[in-house]
C-alpha cells in the first residue's frame, strides 16, 4: 500500500501486518510506537484494547502538541 500518513514527510509504501500475537496462549498487540501490550485472555479482548489504545492515543498527541506550543509560546523565565 501506497500512502501518506500525517506525521510521514513524503508518501512511502506501508505494510500491514497483524497486530495480535499470541504468546504461551496469552494475547499481546503490538504499536507503531515499539511496544507491546498484553497480556488478554481472548482475540477479542486484544482486539477491543487496541481500539481503546488507538482512541487514547489520538487524544494525547493532540495534547502533547498543544503542550509543546504553549511552552514555545511561553518560554521558562532564563530561557
Amino acid at each position: 500500500m501506497f500512502g501518506k500518513r500525517a506525521q510521514d514527510p513524503a508518501p512511502t509504501t506501508i505494510f500491514r501486518s497483524d497486530r495480535i500475537c499470541r504468546v504461551n496462549g496469552e494475547f499481546y498487540f503490538n504499536t507503531r510506537e515499539g511496544t507491546q501490550e498484553g497480556p488478554f485472555a481472548s482475540r477479542e479482548a486484544a482486539e477491543r484494547e487496541i481500539k481503546a489504545y488507538i482512541a487514547r492515543m489520538q487524544v494525547s498527541v493532540p495534547s502533547q502538541l498543544n503542550a509543546t506550543s504553549l511552552v514555545e509560546l511561553n518560554p521558562p523565565p532564563g530561557a
